[in-house]
């Protein structure tokens, strides 16, 4: 049984391998029959992409892509979490926010924030941040909300024989019961975000990844946008692989999940 299974993921790698290597060389054959301008060829890509990371000012748009994500994560973490342990708490804002304010936040565009945004505090790093954080904080009140509907009721009902302070339950069992769906709010919101964050910058921010690709728009540099594209991918796959995997399938096995 091991070795059938160690034989299919070998199999599976190999044609993951396998499909890389054609679209590569599909796009090469491609790129040889048009202008340089409407696809770069691989090789023309990876020359900008190490150039890329040899220009300080271009890894400074880079490191400004990062902080509006960083900061819009945290504020609609805060927010969204708030709100969901205000309807939890006190009831009769239930509906006000599930009902309404989720519902509105979750319907409402990306890129009508950042319009609006633009109007509000003009091109701008507050610009770019608010419209994230406006995206991202529907998924923070849902996944909140799931986890506090979650809570198991006997320990809830065990940590109000222990103590009467409601601060200390909350601390003490609730908060701890809720890390697997704090961690899932914000893996998701970290994969979002990188969604909105492009559209952002390209519309109402004087800096970041999305401001780069609107200047290479411009001037039709599309080897600039590639690059741009690829180092997306490359942070939000490696970063998924690399540091959420490895955290949810230690929450799952210390919460019991997996």
């Amino acid at each position: 049984m091991a070795a059938s299974r160690a034989a299919a993921g070998r199999s599976a790698r190999l044609a993951g391998h396998l499909f890389t290597l054609a679209f590569i060389g599909a796009w090469a054959l491609y790129a040889r029959h048009v202008e340089a301008y409407v696809l770069p060829g691989p090789l023309q890509v990876a020359e900008r992409f190490v150039a890329f990371f040899g220009d300080l000012s271009l890894i400074g748009h880079m490191l400004v892509s990062f902080a509006h994500i960083g900061a819009a994560i945290a504020i609609s973490f805060v927010i969204g979490t708030s709100l969901a342990l205000l309807a939890y708490y006190v009831p009769v804002t239930h509906l006000m926010i599930h009902g309404r304010l989720s519902p509105f936040l979750n319907s409402f565009s990306g890129i009508g924030w950042t319009l609006l945004a633009v109007l509000w505090f003009g091109v701008d790093h507050v610009t770019v941040v608010f419209a994230i954080s406006a995206v991202l904080a529907p998924f923070a009140i849902i996944n909140m909300r799931e986890g506090l509907d979650n809570l198991d009721r006997e320990r809830l009902e065990m940590a109000r024989s222990f103590t009467r302070s409601r601060w200390r339950q909350f601390w003490m069992v609730v908060v701890p019961s809720l890390y697997p769906f704090m961690f899932a709010t914000l893996r998701i919101s970290f994969g979002v975000s990188w969604k909105v964050t492009l559209t952002a910058e390209l519309f109402g921010g004087n800096a970041g990844l999305g401001y780069l690709f609107n200047l290479a728009r411009q001037s039709f540099d599309t080897p600039l946008i590639i690059v741009v594209i690829l180092i997306i991918i490359c942070f939000v796959y490696g970063t998924d692989r690399y540091v959420f995997q490895p955290v949810q399938a230690r929450l799952e096995r210390h919460h019991g999940l997996a």
